[in-house]
């Protein structure tokens, strides 16, 4: 028996010491990088990363980005990206020290990176030990992940907040929990930069070939400025930065009885204040009209959001509400009365999900909206597949932009 003791005792000593080496090896490649900023909050982090790092690409900063998420992506000093190699396609807050070391190798001005982390502690850590940033970015208090950092939004305010950078800056365009930001970076020593979206004007907004809001480039043009980048030239940059991958479609199908289809793609604003967003600046852009098809797509581990899809359907007033994925009762549940007469189940995780897309497309009319909402892994991911098979409308073009992930300010 002691001599497991010992054994034990040895192990531990070994991970404490190689735990030292690492924490060590890791501090080198941080230092080398005299810039870091993190950005957090809950919607419209990868925009901003984006966003930032084309501004400070622009002045000839050499910027390193990393976004996150299901298209995680490590963008290097010319734009050009790759998609982060995950291994078992987990995502783990670990993979940034990969990151740190990737960047350093480039020795650049400024590593841009979008906070990973969830739950309060992780936040933290990721702020104290892995990133340790000099600017931090918190653009945002929205309604979700309220099960690991609710219950309120309070809460999740005081939770975003962990990630400010202790004696540094931190830039933020929240103005409903702006007094809880306040507070928590005067207890950190952070001085908050609060940012105007009107200060962006629409003729500035022109310049985007894809859609963003005025609150994500207030907060990149606050970004640059702090590290002496003059707006002119950190527009030219943000006009210049690729979008992300996770855009918002609408693509226009003709189904094999003629049928005419615009589907818009709102899988990745997968909070209902985003969604709502989405939903309504493709109305008004006439990408899609009214009456409205909606497909909630429902996962067995997101019960909370899946209700919440379903509670914004009388602001989306559709004319039918398709469920798919499980379990659609989470959605079904809190679905305003006057809908549940409209409401298609098609539901289940052992369903030919060929004769489920054949059903839906079905119930369509001549010309018809679909807007797709929820969360697109499991069947989400199968009707876009099913969808991309169908012949384009050839009287019509594809639409897109990118997808509002920022709410009320994905």
């Amino acid at each position: 028996m002691v001599f497991l003791y010992c054994v034990l005792l040895v192990c531990c000593v070994m991970l404490l010491a190689a735990g030292i080496v690492e924490q060590r090896r890791h501090d080198t490649h941080l230092n080398r990088i005299p810039v870091r900023v993190l950005v957090n909050g809950i919607r419209g982090k990868s925009s901003i990363t984006r966003l930032c790092a084309g501004a400070l690409r622009g002045s000839g900063q050499v910027t390193i980005a990393k976004t996150t998420g299901s298209a995680a992506r490590f963008i290097r000093p010319d734009a050009t990206e790759e998609p982060v190699y995950r291994k078992f396609g987990i995502a783990n807050v670990v993979e940034q020290l990969g990151i740190v070391r990737r960047a350093a190798a480039y020795c650049p001005d400024v590593l841009v990176m979008e906070c990973m982390a969830v739950q309060p502690a992780l936040q933290e850590m990721n702020q104290t030990k892995l990133i340790r940033s000099t600017i931090g970015v918190l653009c945002n208090v929205r309604e979700d992940h309220l099960d690991e950092m609710g219950p309120t939004l309070d809460d999740v305010a005081r939770s975003l907040c962990r990630s400010m950078p202790v004696g540094g800056v931190c830039v933020t365009a929240e103005r409903e929990r702006l007094h809880i930001l306040r507070e928590e970076a005067q207890a950190r020593r952070c001085r908050l930069v609060a940012v105007d979206p009107e200060t962006v004007t629409d003729e500035e907004m022109k310049g985007f070939s894809w859609f963003t809001f005025k609150e994500n480039v207030a907060i990149a043009l606050a970004v640059a400025e702090l590290l002496g980048v003059d707006r002119e030239t950190a527009l030219r940059g943000m006009w210049a930065a690729p979008p992300d991958p996770g855009v918002l479609s609408v693509e226009k199908y003709r189904t094999l009885d003629g049928k005419l289809v615009r589907f818009a793609n709102v899988f990745a604003a997968n909070d209902p204040e985003s969604t709502l967003m989405n939903v309504n600046q493709l109305v008004g852009l006439g990408a899609v009209s009214q009456p409205l098809h909606v497909v909630i797509n429902c996962r067995p581990d997101r019960l909370e959001r899946n209700g919440q899809m379903g509670a914004i359907v009388a602001d989306l007033n559709p004319e039918t509400v398709f469920l798919i994925g499980h379990p659609t009762k989470s959605a079904s549940a809190t679905l305003p009365s006057r809908w549940q007469g409209n409401v298609v189940d098609f539901g289940g995780d052992r369903r030919d999900f060929d004769q489920v897309v054949a059903e839906l497309l079905g119930q369509l009319g001549r010309d018809s909206s679909l807007v797709a909402i929820g969360n697109i892994h499991g069947q989400g991911e199968l009707l876009l597949e099913r969808l991309a098979t169908l012949p384009p409308a050839n009287d019509a073009t594809s639409f897109s932009v990118t997808v509002v992930e920022h709410g009320a300010s994905k």
